[in-house]
């Protein structure tokens, strides 16, 4: 049961620490029977990651420590550590049949090893100084064997600093070489305007606030770190590129509080949060209190209102409630819990501003707006009036530019948004080959995202489309594309120009495919395939509609196709060269409903090198749609004549 809600204080969600407090006691109190016996693990039911139930079972531990940590730190009971003081006896005893798997034996226990170090150091007074020195050690070396090992060169370096740091402040063995080593690597991550990519490939994700910029500021803050390893000039640059996150971070918040559905991970739900209460925590300049506790506020309890916790209070697989198929490789019953890091707030003291500031709202509840962000080479738009914000995506796709590997649908398609979850046929442009199997587009180069007069924003985006057979590569989902031989297509030119949540999308096909050697997902390889024959079929698809009850559809003479359902419109309407439409329709695809729709348009014919397209993409929550503008092409320049008289002016690049 949660508290009455306060709309004085928190006039957008109602919400306060009292809720906080609930929903964290809840979460915590229902895992409580699934305790192994001598407590180093928390066994919850449901299918095992790749790493088995044991590794499933210490993340279980893991995730759900940093929940107990947050609330003892905040004021709240001591004895929530007790079971966890009886885990860390148990699984760092190699003797003890509940021993842990060591770092230096399981990747994954890097990962979970970081979240031990960071709340035995958040809760030093409470657990860490009454711990025997008997535990006390086998604590430090089964930390220690971290030093020295190999991480992937990811968000995963932190998982290192943060535990050499527990380790020297304990008096363990740590590496300056490592830290600093990582460091660097963290620096290598950097993009513009305060956001930063999880590696070298663009994979631009919900990574950047809850694993990069929530560990640096941490760091600092908990840990007594010295100016040699890093300066106060360094500190503030963290500071300063939150803050500049932020922005967009609010920015990409539904007004229903839904982040975008973008990226891999999306399991760890209200990890979303981490970055906005990481920023009270640190004292981080810019973003009032009020807005900080009003977005997290409004992603914790959009969770909690659709179903995240299962009647019997657990966290499953899923997005709202539980689905299964959003698992990844790394995926078991315990990772969910990693939701945790975005109740951070919780060990913030409730006399804290973050806390007793009345909310401000978030920028989709003041106005409609549009934006470029620079790094992932997104065009955002939001109304007010919908609280619903998309993006269309001309940057990212969790590879690199030339990269052969096919779709990751989770980064690569056209558009992402707060109301829809991405399916296999949404938001693409693709060539059709003769048997109807759809092109792949990841490796594209973004050439532009920039923001035009009148509130327009427009981006573009080419590369040489492929298809590409993935039925032999049977390597881990952990985000990328999967590879394949492939038969290459010609390069394919996609421009969107947006205003109110409308976009304009054209599209030209820009050449013929070259012959290649192709395999493996890599440019070079020892197989030679036939290219796919010029003048393919072009077909564009629009936002996916997902709902209980089977979505309406309208089409109108093969010009337009309207998809209604769940309070939501998805629309295309042809502007120029487009002659079919329809629908794709789909059962148990989304964690959203259990129908699926998605609106397409298509050419009856091959189309011809040079032609330019267009059509209208819009997602809207029902009502007077946006009047479409007038499209004039003049070779290479296109105009868009909208219906108040602006004119926005593209030149497209020579093919």
């Amino acid at each position: 049961m949660l508290p009455p809600e306060n709309r004085f204080l928190s006039p957008r969600t109602g919400w306060t620490r009292a809720h906080w407090e609930a929903v964290a006691d809840q979460l915590l109190d229902a895992v409580h029977q699934h305790w192994s016996p001598r407590c180093a693990r928390i066994d919850l039911p449901g299918e095992p990651s790749r790493y088995g139930p044991v590794s499933d079972g210490l993340e279980g531990f893991a995730r759900t420590f940093l929940l107990a940590g947050f609330r003892v730190a905040g004021g709240g009971d001591p004895a929530l550590l007790e079971r966890y003081a009886w885990g860390l006896a148990a699984g760092t005893d190699p003797h003890s049949p509940e021993a842990w798997p060591r770092p230096d034996e399981l990747g994954q226990a890097k990962v979970e090893a970081a979240s031990i170090a960071l709340v035995l150091q958040l809760t030093k007074p409470w657990l860490w100084d009454h711990l025997d020195d008997g535990v006390r050690q086998r604590v430090v070396d089964w930390l220690g064997t971290v030093v020295g090992q190999p991480y992937p060169p990811i968000n995963w370096v932190w998982f290192r600093i943060v535990v050499e740091s527990f380790l020297r402040e304990v008096g363990g063995p740590w590496s300056v070489e490592d830290v600093e080593q990582d460091l660097a690597l963290h620096a290598s991550f950097r993009r513009a305007d305060g956001w930063l990519s999880d590696g070298e490939e663009r994979a631009y994700d919900h990574y950047t606030g809850w694993a990069l910029h929530l560990y640096p500021l941490l760091w600092t803050h908990l840990f007594d770190v010295p100016d040699s390893l890093c300066s106060q000039d360094l500190r503030r640059t963290w500071s300063d590129d939150l803050a500049r996150y932020l922005e967009d971070a609010a920015a990409l918040l539904g007004a229903d509080g839904s982040p975008l559905m973008q990226g891999r991970s999306l399991t760890y739900r209200f990890a979303a949060a981490a970055p906005f209460w990481v920023a009270a925590m640190t004292g981080v300049p810019g973003p009032s209190p009020g807005l900080l506790r009003r977005a997290a506020s409004g992603v914790l309890r959009h969770f909690v209102d659709h179903g995240a916790l299962e009647p019997d209070g657990l966290l499953r697989l899923g997005w709202h409630g539980g689905w299964p198929a959003l698992r990844q490789a790394y995926s078991g019953p315990g990772s969910p819990y990693w939701a945790a890091k975005g109740m951070l707030g919780l060990a913030l003291p409730a006399d804290h501003p973050v806390w007793t500031d009345v909310e401000r709202p978030l920028p989709v509840e003041r106005m409609d707006y549009t934006r470029v962000i620079a790094a992932p080479g997104w065009l955002v738009s939001a109304r007010r009036a919908d609280g619903i914000v998309t993006t269309v995506n001309h940057g990212t796709d969790h590879a690199l530019p030339g990269d052969q590997r096919a779709d990751s649908p989770l980064y690569a398609k056209l558009g992402y948004s707060t109301a829809t979850m991405p399916v296999s046929t949404d938001n693409s442009v693709v060539l059709l080959d003769s048997a109807g199997a759809a092109s792949h587009r990841a490796g594209f180069r973004t050439l532009f995202a920039e923001e035009l007069p009148g509130g327009v924003v427009a981006g573009a985006s080419r590369g040489p489309v492929r298809w590409v057979d993935t039925s032999a590569d049977d390597s881990p989902d952990h985000g990328s594309g999967r590879g394949g031989e492939i038969i290459e297509g010609p390069p394919v030119l996609v421009v969107s120009v947006v205003r109110s949540a409308v976009e304009i999308r054209i599209v030209r096909v820009d050449g013929d495919p070259p012959a290649r050697k192709s395999h493996g997902g890599h440019i070079h390889g020892p197989h030679v395939h036939e290219c796919a024959p010029h003048g393919s079929r072009l077909r564009v698809s629009g936002w996916p509609v997902a709902a209980d009850t089977r979505p309406r559809e309208e089409t109108a003479d093969g010009e337009e196709v309207v998809v209604t359902g769940a309070r939501l419109r998805s629309s295309l309407q042809a502007l120029r060269g487009f002659d079919q439409a329809g629908v794709h329709t789909g059962t148990g695809t989304s964690p959203l409903g259990k129908y699926t729709a998605v609106p397409w348009l298509a050419t009856t014919g091959p189309v011809a090198r040079g032609d330019v397209l267009a059509a209208v993409v819009r997602l809207d929550r029902g009502g007077e749609a946006v009047a479409t503008p007038q499209l004039i092409v003049r070779g290479n320049e296109i105009v868009l004549r909208w219906s108040d008289g602006l004119d926005s002016r593209i030149t497209l690049p020579s093919p």
